[in-house]
């Protein structure tokens, strides 16, 4: 009898708590932030781009409507601009990637055993953080300048042609974007690694597979979550950088991406229409390209 009484009190639905005001009071400044800081700006960015020319004439001056005509435009206009920065992002994202694990695989698996060489090797690579962005892009134009020790030995030894020029070319910008943003990519990679529990990698030794197939059935699959964290952290500001393509830096007329585009239809033409429909654009592209990513790598978690 009471066995049945206590199926029956189990069966019945709970009654639904009450939700405390207390935990929405504390949610308040976290939405309030969002919606000041993202959200506004993210609607006011898509009404400009929709802004069509002033009737009066003026230049930098634009008026609120429905002009989807922006949108076909600036694809029209700067199409290879947009596939110049995805493919410089994804070219300096898989060279961060292969330069990265290695060096996170060290620090954080074989490096255990010496706490102090651990430590050093990751101040070492948490250390750029410390020089402006800027200042240190600009220290790589000056050391691959043409009057730059390297460039004049590379010539000497005629492994460049006389005439060559390091800068201002696609392989300088990929060159800058990686890295600048190899400590994006290490990080997230050593986090996970250095959990990284080594028994398992011992087990696969001890069932007679050679570190090969130890490192791509045991270590990449176990790391997934550092090396797709990476590749975001790596592959979406690296999209939108436009310091390492400008012509001031290591870029040149020919090298120039999404973000220079952006920047100069902004700053230079006064045509915010055009930079807020290339925003919206880079923005869209990400996110699909990222949400495709995830998907693939098995990690949607992460989202």
């Amino acid at each position: 009898m009471a066995f049945a009484a206590f199926s029956t009190a189990e069966a019945q639905p709970q009654a639904q708590r009450k939700r405390s005001p207390i935990a929405l009071f504390l949610l308040l400044p976290g939405i309030a932030y969002l919606v000041l800081f993202f959200l506004t700006p993210l609607v006011s960015l898509i009404l400009t781009s929709l802004q069509a020319p002033s009737e009066f004439g003026d230049i930098g001056v634009y008026d609120y409507a429905f002009n989807w005509q922006n949108y076909v435009d600036v694809v029209t206009l700067y199409w290879p601009h947009i596939l110049r920065s995805f493919g410089y992002a994804l070219v300096a994202t898989i060279a961060a990637l292969v330069i990265s694990y290695p060096l996170a695989y060290f620090i954080g698996v074989k490096a255990r055993r010496w706490p102090l060489l651990q430590s050093l090797m990751l101040v070492l690579v948490i250390a750029p953080f410390f020089i402006s962005f800027l200042l240190r892009t600009l220290a790589w134009k000056q050391i691959l300048s043409d009057e730059s020790f390297i460039i004049t030995s590379l010539k000497a030894l005629s492994l460049m042609a006389p005439d060559a020029h390091f800068t201002g070319t696609p392989f300088a910008v990929i060159f800058g974007l990686t890295y600048n943003f190899i400590p994006f990519m290490t990080l997230p990679l050593y986090t996970t690694l250095e959990r990284l529990d080594v028994r398992y990698l011992e087990a696969g030794s001890d069932l007679y597979a050679n570190p090969f197939h130890v490192f791509r059935k045991v270590t990449i699959p176990l790391s997934m979550p550092g090396i797709v964290a990476g590749t975001l952290l790596t592959f979406i500001p690296a999209a939108g950088d436009y310091v390492n393509a400008s012509r001031d830096f290591l870029g040149g007329p020919d090298t120039q991406m999404m973000g220079n585009v952006i920047e100069a239809n902004f700053l230079v033409l006064l045509n915010y229409p055009a930079a807020a429909a290339l925003s919206i654009i880079l923005m869209a592209a990400i996110l699909v390209l990222v949400g495709i990513y995830v998907k693939r790598s098995g990690t949607e978690d992460l989202l």
